[in-house]
């Protein structure tokens, strides 16, 4: 074993110099130590907590890297494993602790750092959609935080860091609190309004693409469905490709997100007669338009069939929903209305969550089927029953 040496610096004052095989990076390097320190005994004692840890596995090499390299050298280690929508996803989820904290070396790096930039970013993190410098919604927080601790749990097993300083730090239950008081919610419509928006679209081009969002696909399934994928004759919808966007600007066309995401649906009656007009609409437009027309494949186009995307079908139905003066909402929350009335319907969990192309039925029961008062009427119902009459009408 190597022994410290005694050197002497240019302003005459004595060390002691040692070094240590600290064995190999994950590059099969070697790592090779130098260690200073004022006296013979500190050096040794030095090296041998470095040897003891590299017996043990526990050795933590020094590095410099900060957290901001960290997290390129991470969203370039994921793109191995999902969509590059989501490597967008995730790069904005990091947004705040890159600028807040992507200066600070990994290995210095505490929950004091975190827990503080946290706490700044629900209370003044928008960036937009709103007023600037105001609270950012604590779920969103929580994923932003939930996204950080995937990376840093990637940086304990790489060995850069002991372990994961943003482990124990959460959103507090002040914020929550304050964001569940304060934030208002847009809900999903009520199964009436569900009503009123059909009936009152009835005559729009774009009906047929618009019932398919009411009977529970995704903006980005409907954007992706082919005619190809549609059996008019026996009523069945294939679920194989998605066009959703990426930063709002560009079309991304892929797999579906799961492997229960691809699913096969049979057509409600409306959605089933409304498709077979859509395509007889088309073969029109398309003698209309001669050779001016684009033979896409997809359903969902324009007049001169042009594929339309999610950023489209969105617009559209806000332009139809302020026409019929009906609450703007997503057409993503379509979902949560119609999972709902299926839920309500008595639809078996099981059914449920393959509808929606899920794998767990309690999340999607959990996630897109919440219970309000006048969902509840027939359990008073049953109660003024249960009291010994029948309900009356109250003045």
């Amino acid at each position: 074993m190597a022994e410290p040496k005694r050197i002497v610096l240019r302003d005459g004052s004595v060390r002691y110099r040692v070094v240590v095989d600290a064995g190999h990076d994950e590059n099969g390097r070697r790592i090779q130590l130098t260690i200073t320190r004022n006296t013979k005994t500190e050096a040794k004692n030095e090296r041998d907590r470095v040897l003891h840890q590299r017996g043990a596995g526990t050795f933590i090499a020094p590095s410099k890297i900060t957290l901001g390299e960290w997290l390129d050298q991470w969203l370039e280690y994921k793109r191995r494993d999902v969509e590059e929508t989501t490597i967008v996803n995730y790069q904005t989820a990091l947004v705040h602790f890159r600028a807040k904290l992507g200066h600070i070396h990994l290995q210095e790096l505490t929950e004091d750092h975190v827990q503080d930039c946290v706490d700044e970013t629900v209370t003044s993190g928008r960036r937009k959609g709103g007023q600037v410098g105001t609270r950012l919604a604590a779920t969103s927080v929580e994923g932003q935080l939930t996204r950080l601790k995937s990376a840093l749990d990637r940086a304990v097993i790489r060995k850069l860091i002991p372990v994961n300083p943003a482990k124990f730090v959460r959103v507090s239950l002040a914020d929550r609190k304050t964001d569940k008081r304060e934030r208002q919610r847009v809900k999903p419509w009520t199964v009436a309004e569900v009503q009123v928006f059909v009936r009152g679209i009835s005559d729009d081009r774009l009906f047929a693409p618009l019932l398919l969002s009411l009977m529970g696909l995704r903006p980005a399934e409907v954007c992706g469905q082919r005619w190809t994928d549609v059996d008019l004759e026996n009523g069945i919808l294939s679920i194989t490709v998605t066009r959703t966007m990426l930063s709002n600007n560009k079309v991304i066309e892929k797999d579906t997100k799961t492997s229960s995401g691809e699913r096969s649906l049979p057509l409600p009656r409306a959605p089933w007669q409304t498709l077979q007009a859509f395509r007889d609409r088309q073969a029109t437009e398309k003698l209309a338009a001669g050779e001016g027309y684009t033979d896409s494949g997809y359903v969902v186009v324009n007049e001169v069939g042009e594929p339309l995307n999610t950023r489209h079908l969105r617009e559209h139905a806000y332009h139809l929903m302020a026409e019929l003066g009906l609450r703007r909402v997503r057409l993503y929350d379509a979902r949560h209305a119609v999972l709902k009335a299926l839920a309500l319907a008595g639809v078996p969990d099981v059914i449920l969550a393959a509808w929606a192309g899920h794998t767990n039925a309690s999340f999607t029961k959990r996630k897109y089927v919440s219970i309000e008062a006048e969902d509840m009427r027939g359990a008073a119902e049953a109660l003024d029953v249960f009291h010994g009459g029948d309900r009356k009408e109250l003045s």
